[in-house]
Protein backbone atom coordinates (compact mmCIF):
# COMPACT_ATOMS: atom_id res chain seq x y z
CA UNK A 1 0.00 0.00 0.00
CA UNK A 2 3.12 2.41 0.63
CA UNK A 3 4.10 2.17 -3.31
CA UNK A 4 0.75 3.17 -3.93
CA UNK A 5 1.00 6.20 -1.61
CA UNK A 6 3.86 6.90 -2.66
CA UNK A 7 4.19 6.34 -6.17
CA UNK A 8 0.60 4.74 -7.76
CA UNK A 9 -1.13 8.09 -6.88
CA UNK A 10 1.20 10.45 -8.62
CA UNK A 11 1.14 8.00 -11.72
CA UNK A 12 -2.07 8.00 -12.32
CA UNK A 13 -2.28 11.54 -11.69
CA UNK A 14 0.10 11.89 -14.59
CA UNK A 15 -0.87 9.51 -17.16
CA UNK A 16 -4.22 11.65 -17.01
CA UNK A 17 -2.60 15.21 -17.29
CA UNK A 18 0.37 14.47 -19.41
CA UNK A 19 -1.96 12.59 -22.09
CA UNK A 20 -1.77 13.38 -25.80
CA UNK A 21 -5.61 12.56 -25.67
CA UNK A 22 -6.45 15.00 -23.11
CA UNK A 23 -4.35 18.02 -24.63
CA UNK A 24 -5.95 17.55 -28.06
CA UNK A 25 -9.24 17.29 -26.48
CA UNK A 26 -8.65 20.81 -23.98
CA UNK A 27 -7.08 22.33 -27.19
CA UNK A 28 -10.41 21.85 -29.38
CA UNK A 29 -12.42 23.23 -27.24
CA UNK A 30 -10.30 26.26 -26.68
CA UNK A 31 -10.26 26.62 -30.77
CA UNK A 32 -14.03 25.85 -30.77
CA UNK A 33 -14.32 28.54 -27.81
CA UNK A 34 -12.21 31.21 -28.93
CA UNK A 35 -14.04 30.50 -33.08
CA UNK A 36 -17.84 31.24 -31.06
CA UNK A 37 -16.56 33.91 -28.95
CA UNK A 38 -15.57 35.71 -32.45
CA UNK A 39 -18.23 35.15 -34.46
CA UNK A 40 -20.59 36.19 -31.64
CA UNK A 41 -18.47 39.40 -30.64
CA UNK A 42 -18.68 39.95 -34.77
CA UNK A 43 -22.08 39.54 -34.82
CA UNK A 44 -22.78 42.33 -32.44
CA UNK A 45 -20.25 44.35 -33.19
CA UNK A 46 -21.97 44.48 -36.94
CA UNK A 47 -25.25 45.15 -34.96
CA UNK A 48 -23.94 48.14 -33.37
CA UNK A 49 -22.86 49.78 -36.43
CA UNK A 50 -26.35 48.51 -38.10
CA UNK A 51 -28.20 50.80 -35.12
CA UNK A 52 -25.61 53.42 -34.95
CA UNK A 53 -25.12 54.57 -38.63
CA UNK A 54 -28.84 53.07 -40.14
CA UNK A 55 -26.73 51.10 -43.15
CA UNK A 56 -26.86 47.51 -43.89
CA UNK A 57 -23.48 45.61 -43.17
CA UNK A 58 -22.32 43.22 -45.26
CA UNK A 59 -20.98 40.68 -43.03
CA UNK A 60 -20.11 38.30 -45.83
CA UNK A 61 -16.43 38.48 -45.49
CA UNK A 62 -16.55 37.82 -41.51
CA UNK A 63 -14.55 35.10 -40.73
CA UNK A 64 -17.04 33.16 -39.39
CA UNK A 65 -19.97 33.43 -42.23
CA UNK A 66 -21.84 30.82 -42.75
CA UNK A 67 -20.37 28.72 -39.69
CA UNK A 68 -22.15 27.32 -37.21
CA UNK A 69 -19.98 27.87 -34.72
CA UNK A 70 -22.02 27.68 -31.73
CA UNK A 71 -22.45 24.52 -32.88
CA UNK A 72 -19.52 23.57 -32.91
CA UNK A 73 -18.86 24.62 -29.60
CA UNK A 74 -21.59 22.46 -28.20
CA UNK A 75 -19.81 19.48 -29.57
CA UNK A 76 -16.68 20.03 -28.20
CA UNK A 77 -18.19 20.45 -25.41
CA UNK A 78 -19.74 17.48 -25.14
CA UNK A 79 -16.37 15.62 -26.57
CA UNK A 80 -15.24 17.05 -23.27
CA UNK A 81 -17.86 16.18 -21.05
CA UNK A 82 -18.00 12.24 -22.37
CA UNK A 83 -14.00 12.39 -22.61
CA UNK A 84 -12.73 8.83 -21.34
CA UNK A 85 -8.61 8.29 -21.24
CA UNK A 86 -8.11 4.75 -22.43
CA UNK A 87 -5.25 4.60 -18.96
CA UNK A 88 -7.93 4.65 -16.76
CA UNK A 89 -9.77 1.67 -18.09
CA UNK A 90 -6.67 -0.01 -17.37
CA UNK A 91 -7.41 1.79 -13.75
CA UNK A 92 -10.73 0.23 -13.32
CA UNK A 93 -9.63 -2.89 -14.36
CA UNK A 94 -6.81 -3.28 -11.97
CA UNK A 95 -8.72 -2.00 -9.03
CA UNK A 96 -11.19 -5.12 -9.80
CA UNK A 97 -8.97 -7.99 -9.64
CA UNK A 98 -7.97 -9.26 -6.36
CA UNK A 99 -4.43 -8.52 -6.30
CA UNK A 100 -5.00 -5.29 -7.70
CA UNK A 101 -1.30 -3.80 -6.71
CA UNK A 102 0.14 -5.97 -8.74
CA UNK A 103 -1.77 -4.67 -11.83
CA UNK A 104 -1.11 -1.27 -11.26
CA UNK A 105 2.31 -1.91 -11.10
CA UNK A 106 1.86 -3.36 -14.32
CA UNK A 107 0.01 -0.39 -15.39
CA UNK A 108 2.64 2.11 -13.91
CA UNK A 109 6.19 0.39 -13.41
CA UNK A 110 8.31 2.47 -11.07
CA UNK A 111 11.36 1.94 -11.91
CA UNK A 112 12.94 3.54 -8.92
CA UNK A 113 11.18 1.02 -6.09
CA UNK A 114 10.47 -1.92 -8.52
CA UNK A 115 12.71 -4.13 -6.64
CA UNK A 116 11.35 -3.11 -2.98
CA UNK A 117 8.94 -5.78 -2.22
CA UNK A 118 8.66 -4.71 1.14
CA UNK A 119 6.64 -1.40 0.00
CA UNK A 120 3.50 -3.59 -0.09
Amino acid sequence: MLWLKDCGTISVANSILNSDELDETVAHLLVAACNDGYAQGYSECSQHVVNALQVDWDTSRSATHGADTEAALAAAKTQFNTFQLPVMDLVIVALQSEDFLTQLREVFPNREDDDDEDLD
